[in-house]
């Protein structure tokens, strides 16, 4: 059967009670016939290759498929990876992931299909708001789950590493990401370096479990979504019934009329887009919601005050008789939701029709041509890519209940561009090859896209003067063969990407090693070789960083285990171009630098988040206004740290004020250091106007780590004095870390560091897991056994491998018998103990790994022992590995049950078992097993702090 078919011949046959429920969650009264397809060929386990259907018409819906299917008993992965582009600004498939957990809440049968307990919710993780990038999706591998991330963050997991994710949780989320998973892939034709490799992980079997075991690990699926037209492969497309259906063919023929203007001097682009769009408002004088893209951020906020300039001369003489919406990348997740809020109010987002009162506009770059909603009533733009212009225009008139109006600005080569492009004009009438240069070629094969693109929207179908753009005219267009090749010139090519080997594979899986030399970054492999792609650094804001009241870091351990604890989080994170970031801190550390005396610091503010602002002491920048230094210290002078820097394989690397003074060599190295890293500054750093950086603000910021935005994340951090007794509201928040800061002469802390989690939340180190109501070890490891037997029997494995689960989960913890551990962690004497209610001493725990200590105890079960080497092997694995070590190293530190001889030889075993292990499962199967144990071990310490709470 012709998968584009599928539309007309397989709607209606959908029985109750997945036919209800999936009208329920798309919320109509009936769905669409291509929807309707995609549901029956779900419930039968079947999935196609990709959707190809036009923008408007509710690929999202795709989410609640995979759900109602699921839960009607379908044989498909049991977690939902639903990924988009990264640079996607507002998502509506974060608010249809909401919806659908609500869904699942107040529906019992819905809930029971997905085989959630009672009262339990459905686990998702998205990309904004309550559930940005939480880890509910990591509790329970044998749930239905949905998990929401751009092709970077996914991807980076995918490859064991990933934004804000420590080295030993990285195999936990590349287990559950590469195994029972299906990706769906938005946009795919905008990112085909991720959907290859996406694809090559889903089908490879030389990165794959070996045949005999293959089974056993769920295998990762994927299905991609795409308007671009694909006529091969398993693809669904809209058929016969979909084109009789109203809704769809309202869409489909909405009105959209083009219109191309004469190419303009490069110089005047910003004025004629602004005069466009203030003509197409009658001077300021007809209410309407319009949308203008630049291809450059530049571009973008030049428009915007040009706009604003027009309706200060204009009729009414006042800016506030327009809105206007800077909409573009390069801000934090944070202030993304501002914008959403101010779009959805303004009804420029897709199900949100308010009807505008004055004149708005949005001026956008590229951040809302994918992955969001946009809906506006005329659009102005300057000419881009031909797969680029037909996103844009899937942002006018949706739905198609109205006439839009759209206007394509082209620009004119600028000097430089002209000479190259008439340089190889002359060598191709020579015939001759040019020279190889590398950004000029670059340049004139844009212009030549760009002249290839001018050509198609020439050549649209005609009405009234102007091209028919609406989706149904550009799908027959896109159709035609005599145009084929005109658009293959008009887009942008799929970048050249490396190879996925196995070798590769192998190589990133070695979490615990710091450094590989066989490990390269793997950008090129989420995103290909683009000459144009610009390396990119993100940046996070932090009232509390790691560092001593003089200035000075804690020790380098100490600063690992912080961010382990309080990692970069979503909200807070601000991605842009290294060289911006570089020269944003470049400026910010002069600012500082020059106001800066060398003299102590007056006494530290301590206390809760809340005190912090109300306890700052009056200063010249506050009196008058809120300040970003408000409530925390001075700087004490240049050798201050004010910033740390991320890498994904190395150590936290501190940044002092005094080190702007640095020659062209060490410029360059601070640069490269940046490409790919996060970069944490101190809060006093200012440098954010309006979300965007600025490196001549000194506007209050929002912290991550304390303020508003710690609402909406599962940890804060607080500033407390030793003498401070009790926690605050221990009700809600753990103890997660505590550090010491300011050491007496006899090396007594004066104050700590001390990070929180939210008990709502995983907690996010493994120590963390150790602490909580006390336990004693013996009932802690059989309630591991307990989960890890039910996730072994929810997941299929057979009896054998689900008893070696939960042979491991029995002696996993076994390490703590050791004395050390029992005396670091402040166990009362008398009982061997689990879990213990105090923080642990780890100079006293001196690198003490429990289970490194479990393996001996395991090795002399009976049990075990009677394993075959390949279950024994994996047993042993599970519990060397069940807080992310043994990949393949393991430390020895602290360990006293054997001679140092003995333990080398041990820990050799472990790198050993694990790579017979590897080459048995591969390393997305390895990993999936060892989230199993991690998992549930998790479940037990959750269900240990419940018990605290039921019990106060």
């Amino acid at each position: 059967m012709e998968l584009a078919r599928w539309g007309a011949g397989m709607s209606g046959v959908i029985q109750a009670p997945a036919r209800d429920w999936l009208a329920t969650a798309l919320g109509v009264a009936e769905s669409f016939p291509w929807q309707d397809a995609l549901l029956t060929l779900m419930l039968a386990g079947a999935l196609p290759r990709a959707v190809d259907v036009p923008t408007g018409l509710g690929k999202t819906a795709t989410m609640a498929i995979w759900l109602v299917a699921r839960a009607a008993g379908a044989t498909l992965p049991r977690r939902l990876v639903y990924v988009v582009d990264r640079r996607a600004v507002i998502d509506q498939a974060s608010d249809i992931a909401r919806g659908l957990r609500e869904l699942v809440a107040r529906t019992p049968s819905l809930a029971a299909g997905l085989g959630l307990t009672p009262g339990a919710t459905l686990p998702i993780s998205t990309l904004r708001g309550q559930f940005a990038d939480n880890r509910e999706w990591l509790v329970d591998p044998s749930s239905a789950a949905i998990v929401l991330g751009t092709v970077d963050m996914v991807g980076s997991r995918l490859l064991f590493e990933g934004y804000g994710v420590t080295r030993r949780m990285r195999p936990y989320h590349a287990g559950l990401l590469g195994s029972d998973t299906l990706v769906i892939l938005d946009e795919a034709h905008l990112v085909p370096t991720f959907e290859a490799l996406v694809e090559e992980l889903a089908i490879s079997r030389s990165l794959g479990p070996r045949d005999e075991v293959a089974g056993l690990v769920p295998r990762l699926q994927v299905m991609s979504l795409s308007a671009t037209g694909r006529v091969t492969g398993d693809v669904l497309t809209l058929g016969a019934n979909d084109e009789a259906h109203p809704v769809v063919r309202r869409r489909l023929g909405a009105r959209k009329s083009l219109v191309v203007r004469a190419p303009v001097d490069p110089a005047t682009l910003v004025e004629e887009l602004a005069r466009e769009a203030w003509e197409r408002s009658e001077r300021g004088t007809r209410p309407l919601r319009c949308i203008v893209f630049c291809d450059q951020r530049t571009f973008a906020q030049a428009v915007v005050n040009a706009l604003q300039k027009l309706a200060a001369a204009g009729p009414n003489s006042v800016e506030e008789s327009i809105e206007v919406e800077l909409f573009v990348g390069g801000r934090r997740v944070w202030e993304r939701k501002a914008a959403a809020d101010w779009l959805a109010a303004r009804g420029f987002l897709a199900g949100h029709r308010a009807a505008p009162s004055r004149p708005t506009f949005v001026v956008a770059t590229s951040a809302g041509e994918v992955g969001v909603d946009l809906d506006a009533d005329d659009m102005i733009c300057d000419l881009v890519a031909w797969e680029r212009m037909v996103q844009r225009l899937g942002r006018v008139n949706r739905r198609g209940d109205s006439d839009a109006t759209i206007i394509v600005v082209p620009v004119k080569p600028d000097k430089k561009a002209a000479e190259a492009l008439a340089k190889a004009d002359r060598a191709a009438e020579r015939a001759e090859d040019t020279e190889d240069d590398g950004p000029v070629e670059a340049v004139v094969r844009r212009h030549r896209r760009l002249d290839a693109c001018r050509e198609l929207l020439d050549r649209l179908p005609r009405r009234g003067g102007a091209a028919d753009v609406s989706p149904g005219a550009l799908t027959a267009f896109k159709q035609r063969p005599d145009v084929a090749s005109l658009i293959v010139l008009a887009s942008t090519p799929p970048p050249l990407r490396p190879a996925l080997e196995r070798p590769l594979a192998d190589a990133w899986s070695m979490t615990s090693l710091v450094e590989h030399t066989g490990r390269p970054p793997i950008q090129p492999w989420l995103r290909g070789w683009v000459d144009e792609d610009e390396p990119q650094t993100t940046l996070v804001w932090r009232r509390h960083l790691p560092v001593h009241s003089n200035g000075d870091p804690l020790a380098p351990s100490d600063v690992a285990r912080f961010f382990e604890a309080a990692a970069p989080y979503l909200l807070e994170a601000l991605e842009t171009e290294t060289r911006s970031a570089l020269a944003w801190l470049e400026q910010r550390l002069r600012a500082l630098r020059d106001r800066v005396a060398d003299r102590p610091p007056p006494d530290a503010l301590v206390g809760t988040d809340e005190q912090a602002a109300d306890e700052a002491p009056p200063t010249s920048e506050n009196n008058n206004r809120q300040s970003h230094t408000a409530g925390v210290r001075p700087l004490r002078g240049k050798k201050d740290v004010v910033a740390f820097i991320l890498r994904a394989n190395a150590e936290p690397v501190a940044l002092r004020l005094h080190e702007l003074n640095r020659d062209k060599r060490e410029r360059d190295e601070l640069e490269q250091r940046l490409r790919g890293s996060t970069l944490v500054v101190d809060v006093r750093l200012g440098g954010l106007g309006k979300g965007l950086l600025d490196p001549d603000s000194d506007a209050a910021i929002e912290v991550g780590d304390v303020e508003e935005m710690a609402k909406e994340r599962p940890f804060r951090v607080l500033l407390r004095e030793v003498s401070a007794s009790g926690a605050n509201d221990p009700n809600n928040w753990r103890e997660e870390l505590r550090l010491g800061l300011d050491p007496d002469p006899e090396g007594t802390p004066r104050r700590w560091l001390l990070v929180e989690t939210s008990r709502r939340a995983l907690p996010a180190t493994e120590e963390a897991r150790s602490t909580g109501r006390e336990q004693l070890l013996a009932e802690h490891e059989a309630w591991v056994e307990r989960h890890a037997r039910r996730i072994g029997e929810r997941v299929g494995l057979p009896p054998a491998y689900c008893e070696v689960l939960a042979l491991a989960a029995l002696l996993h913890d076994e390490g703590k018998r050791a004395r050390r551990w029992q005396q670091a962690f402040r166990a009362r004497a008398g009982e061997v103990w689990g879990k213990t209610a105090s923080a642990p001493n780890f100079r006293l725990l001196d690198g003490y790994r429990h289970e490194f200590g479990s393996l001996p105890y395991a090795e002399r079960d009976p049990r075990v022992a009677a394993l075959d080497l390949p279950l024994r092997d994996l047993c042993l694995h599970l519990i060397a590995a069940h807080h992310g070590h043994a990949r393949p190293l393991i430390p020895t530190a602290g360990c006293e049950d054997a001679p140092p001889s003995a333990l080398t030889a041990r820990a050799a075993e472990v790198a050993l078992r694990f790579t017979r292990l590897q080459a048995q499962w591969g390393p997305w199967g390895l990993a999936w097993w060892e989230s199993l144990l991690r998992a549930a071990d998790q479940q037990a310490s959750r269900e240990n702090d419940q018990r605290s709470d039921e019990h106060g």
